[in-house]
């Protein structure tokens, strides 16, 4: 927590009153980059992990000191704590049969995205509303501690009425450390932008409608790699996110900042995680209050923490929360992330040259239902 003018700033993710037992199906790169460092930090407990190709699962619980690997879900759910929450890791197309097998009432936390296309966000949201799963998508940057500031002050009113909301990311990204992902037809917006609509959500609501642009490079075989995606929400509030994964000019000029202006201030928020991939550069956190008769001044103030573990602690902490009944609303749940994936398939609409009101008018539709 910091201070401003005698105000103060929470931004560390909040942990449950009771922390859950935790089982991980699959053990891919993110399980050992950022969930079980996260899960460690928090002081919450993994009992068991498993994963098609099994040796992998054995790796990571070798190296995090995980009790049990389990040869498939079935065993896991088997053997699983009555109260476990089932942190689930595996690639979208796989969502829906392991969330069958989950029992009925069980809190699951899923890897974003919620499906690769608009079809599967709802039949994964159908199998959780049958099964009365208590559901988060692990949309993570919101819990991030330079966004969590940013929405402390916002909500304080430190930086008066919000009427600019931007990202811009200008690096180099190394897609090949992801190989089942580079490979996708939705790269860029699905697998990456999708962290800033779901963001962009989270401050504003529902866009009217999504203009934007998908780009291919011209010397490489990825699906896309550089994005424009603008955001109609009326004639004040502008909300942009522009992308370029193809800036292979040195450090230099790159950048990778999320900016909130308002009428009474601003604060410009650095992600170090993405630059120099993935060992990273410092995030930068700096806020300018305006104040009659006085020049404008940015401040800049040391937080603890990154995206990467520590705000996968706020979307499982939340989740656990959640379902001890520690607090009302469950922050990335599966009803709420159904709304980003509708944006998504907006922005995929507009870029292919169709209307791109048409994922905002599902998200009307999902909410009425």
């Amino acid at each position: 927590m910091f201070s401003i003018a005698g105000t103060p700033i929470p931004y560390q993710p909040q942990r449950p009153a009771r922390p859950l037992p935790i089982v991980i199906v699959g053990a891919g790169g993110i399980v050992g980059d950022a969930h079980l460092p996260a899960y460690r930090k928090a002081g919450f407990e993994v009992v068991g992990i498993t994963n098609r190709t099994r040796a992998r699962a054995e790796k990571l619980a070798a190296e995090w000191g995980i009790p049990h690997v389990y040869d498939s879900v079935a065993e896991a759910v088997a053997y699983a704590p009555a109260d476990a929450v089932y942190d689930v890791t595996i690639m979208p197309e796989q969502f829906v049969a392991t969330l069958e097998q989950l029992p009925d009432g069980a809190a699951v936390l899923i890897q974003k995205p919620m499906g690769d296309y608009f079809w599967q966000s709802q039949q994964i949201l159908e199998v959780c509303r049958r099964k009365h799963l208590v559901a988060a998508i692990n949309c993570q940057l919101r819990f991030a501690p330079y966004v969590a500031a940013a929405r402390h002050m916002l909500a304080q009113g430190l930086i008066g009425e919000l009427y600019d909301l931007e990202v811009r990311v200008t690096l180099e990204t190394p897609w090949e450390l992801f190989p089942h992902v580079m490979v996708h037809p939705r790269l860029e917006i699905q697998y990456h932008s999708i962290h800033y609509i779901d963001l962009i959500r989270s401050f504003l609501g529902e866009p009217q409608r999504v203009m934007a642009k998908t780009l291919k490079h011209p010397a490489k075989a990825l699906s896309s790699s550089r994005s424009t995606i603008l955001f109609d929400y009326g004639d004040t509030l502008h909300a942009v996110i522009n992308t370029n994964h193809d800036h292979s000019f040195g450090p230099h000029n790159q950048e990778s900042f999320i900016k909130w202006e308002g009428t009474k201030g601003a604060i410009k928020a650095r992600m170090g995680l993405l630059m120099d991939y993935p060992h990273g550069v410092p995030d930068k956190f700096e806020y300018c209050l305006v104040r009659e008769g006085e020049a404008p001044s940015w401040h800049t103030v040391e937080l603890e923490g990154s995206w990467f573990p520590d705000a996968f602690m706020g979307t499982m902490g939340s989740l656990m929360q959640f379902k001890n009944g520690e607090i009302d609303v469950l922050p990335t749940s599966v009803e709420d992330v159904i709304k980003t994936m509708a944006v998504v398939e907006a922005a995929y609409a507009a870029s292919d040259g169709a209307p791109g009101a048409a994922g905002a008018a599902a998200a009307t539709t999902l909410e009425k239902r």
